[in-house]
């Protein structure tokens, strides 16, 4: 099975908006973007929507050709009637607070249980695949299945700091978590600071890895290398 390579592409959406115009062209860079290879666009609109706006995810809706995957916090109301209204490929649940930089921990899915039991099976009402953040935690993935997840999405943030002390180590708890999820028919994605540095050792050592969501690494490297050349690239570690 090959990892899907889904870009996230909200730090060119930050980009656009630091000018207050169309400039770059959002719609058009996710349509090259699949046409480069990646297998799918992520989106997360924030509440201030200083990234990725309301308004722009029925226009990505419309163009997407491969799978279109929305994240945010299921809290917010208003993030979930634009999912349930655009009704996107897969749903991304993350247990981020309004203000946060950037997503930063999985989900305590025995604390917020019923929550999430409720929230899935709304959005899995309309066809919706839920995956959720999720960190490698035997008892939160447990938990992910009994909420009624399709999917969990590992927070690989400890990950990627801990790669270069001891990269065997750093994968070691997201490997034996991936053969809990398989074991309760989860399944699984990752994302968060994977690059083209860390990026093939997990994926060649996490077993069952589905998808992974990568943005502001791959739009770092894209200054560097070239928008095309970079999802190739990205493509060429999952091979």
């Amino acid at each position: 099975m090959s990892t899907r390579l889904s870009v996230n592409v909200n730090k060119i959406a930050l980009i656009r908006n630091a000018r207050g115009s169309n400039f770059p062209d959002l719609s058009k860079i996710c349509k090259d973007i699949e046409s480069y290879g990646a297998e799918g666009i992520t989106v997360h609109p924030r509440p201030d929507e200083r990234h990725i706006t309301y308004a722009d995810i029925p226009v990505l809706k419309s163009l997407s050709q491969t799978e279109f995957n929305i994240e945010g916090n299921p809290h917010e109301r208003k993030f979930m009637d634009l999912v349930l209204d655009n009704c996107p490929h897969q749903c991304t649940l993350v247990p981020d607070a309004a203000n946060a930089l950037t997503s930063d921990s999985g989900w305590d899915t025995i604390k917020h249980a019923a929550f999430l039991t409720d929230t899935i099976a709304e959005l899995q009402s309309k066809n919706i695949r839920v995956s959720i953040f999720c960190d490698p935690n035997f008892k939160m993935i447990e938990g992910a299945k009994k909420v009624g997840a399709d999917r969990i999405e590992f927070y690989t943030g400890p990950y990627a700091d801990n790669y270069h002390n001891n990269r065997a180590k750093a994968v070691k708890p997201y490997a034996e978590a991936a053969i809990i999820a398989q074991q309760n028919d989860l399944g699984i994605n990752a994302g968060h600071d994977l690059n083209l540095d860390n990026l093939r050792y997990f994926a060649q050592e996490v077993p069952h890895l589905m998808e992974v969501s990568i943005g502001h690494a791959l739009v770092v490297d894209a200054l560097y290398y070239g928008l095309q050349n970079t999802v190739q690239m990205y493509l060429h570690q999952l091979r």
